[in-house]
């Protein structure tokens, strides 16, 4: 399928959506909001009235106000036992079990539940001071708003426990999941934000068909102008489900050389040898070539040597078999894998080619490995009265003209 299609189609996702929302509901659930917003506002009053009997000399009015003040300093003292005894003991419970999850997810869901007791505490004391209609629809359209806000911002905390959990667990393990986790958590707060906006824009009455119907019609338009937006974020889907890097790999991509330091929705960063920062899209990175310089399992090394051409072949073969011998005898190289062989007449040496494997992947163990061989091969040259040659040219000239330059006065 082409990208063009492909956009195509998301574009017409919208409309389906909204297809799916017109469909008949298997039940009626609409009333139920307003019968259970009715069930609490007259336990409330029938509580104030029999609250009230006991104190008949005070004005109904002013008697209002301090049950407000009661129902609000009630939320304020369960808001503190709940944070400070509830939740108190719940982490004391959880430091206690093996799995480190509930050391995450009570101390998370402390903050949204501490708050929502305290939304719901203020709801109940404007509620009981019997409030204009007007007033009303004000404090019951804040009270889900914000209602719906801390639970949304609950699920979120406790997702992130949840992930965290899951990402320390992959660590753990060297599970490859473990370098996309934040890349799938800010994906998923994303998609949990979104959610939670249409519900509560849903719950407050407004038309979110109609929204979803805007983006049916203008959603062709914003495909074919977001190209590039969508392409990165395919882009990125790539990069996870290929895992060709991870944070803290050194990779090349294209040009760019360097560690891997986020890897986002748009694009990702590395940051490259001379510690300047390169930001690429993740349209590029998902169609360059990666290589990935962290994952080697072994380090070959080539080289040429060349020597002058005043080398006897008997030299040339002593020289090569020593070489080959210096190599052999290093621990970190793989016998097996060590060639050397008098391979080129070039034009101005004799070319000794050899290559090696050294066994372990770190780069600086492998350049020790190289300096102590090539100061060894110089010495081993040496010994012999052999000499590494340098580009150099030979001229012949005709006996004439070396004659009449060597007839020349000397300046």
């Amino acid at each position: 399928m082409s990208r063009r299609s492909l956009f195509f189609l998301l574009a017409l996702c919208p409309s389906a959506l909204l297809h799916a929302a017109d469909a008949p509901p298997a039940s009626a659930p609409t009333a139920t909001a307003p019968i259970a917003e009715k069930e609490v506002t007259d336990f409330l009053e029938r509580f104030v009235s029999w609250l009230h009997h006991f104190f008949p000399n005070i004005d109904e009015g002013l008697f209002h106000w301090i049950a407000c003040g009661i129902v609000f300093i009630a939320a304020i003292l369960l808001r503190h036992v709940i944070t400070n005894i509830v939740f108190h003991y719940l982490k004391k419970l959880a430091a206690k079990t093996e799995t480190t999850l509930d050391d995450k997810l009570f101390p998370a869901l402390e903050g949204p539940t501490a708050t929502l007791v305290m939304v719901l505490g203020i709801y109940a004391a404007l509620t009981v001071l019997q409030l204009s209609g007007r007033m009303d629809r004000w404090v019951e359209n804040g009270t889900k708003i914000s209602a719906l806000a801390v639970v949304l911002w609950g699920f979120i905390k406790a997702g992130g426990a949840v992930l965290d959990h899951l990402e320390e667990l992959a660590h753990g393990k060297q599970m490859t999941v473990a370098t996309f986790m934040p890349l799938i958590k800010k994906t998923l707060f994303v998609f949990a934000v979104i959610f939670g906006v249409l519900v509560i824009t849903q719950s407050l009455g407004w038309p979110v068909q109609s929204f979803l119907a805007g983006l049916g019609i203008g959603g062709l338009a914003f495909a074919l102008a977001a190209q590039d937006t969508l392409a990165n974020l395919f882009g990125s889907l790539v990069v996870v489900m290929d895992q060709p890097f991870r944070v803290g790999d050194t990779v090349k991509v294209g040009v760019n050389t360097g560690t891997v330091e986020d890897i986002g929705l748009r694009s990702t960063k590395i940051r490259l040898v001379d510690y300047s920062l390169a930001v690429i899209p993740n349209k590029a990175v998902a169609t360059e070539a990666i290589v990935n310089l962290s994952r080697f399992t072994q380090r070959r090394s080539e080289q040429v040597i060349g020597l002058t051409y005043d080398t006897r072949p008997e030299q040339m073969e002593a020289v090569v078999e020593e070489i080959r011998q210096l190599i052999r005898r290093e621990a970190e190289i793989n016998p097996a894998s060590v060639m050397v062989y008098f391979r080129d007449y070039s034009e101005s040496s004799l070319d000794i080619w050899l290559a090696y494997v050294v066994k372990n992947s770190d780069f600086e163990l492998s350049l020790r490995v190289k300096q102590r061989l090539n100061l060894a091969i110089m010495r081993a040259v040496e010994s012999r009265g052999l000499s590494f040659a340098f580009p150099t040219q030979t001229m012949h000239l005709p006996e004439t003209i070396v004659g009449k330059l060597a007839a020349m006065p000397k300046a």
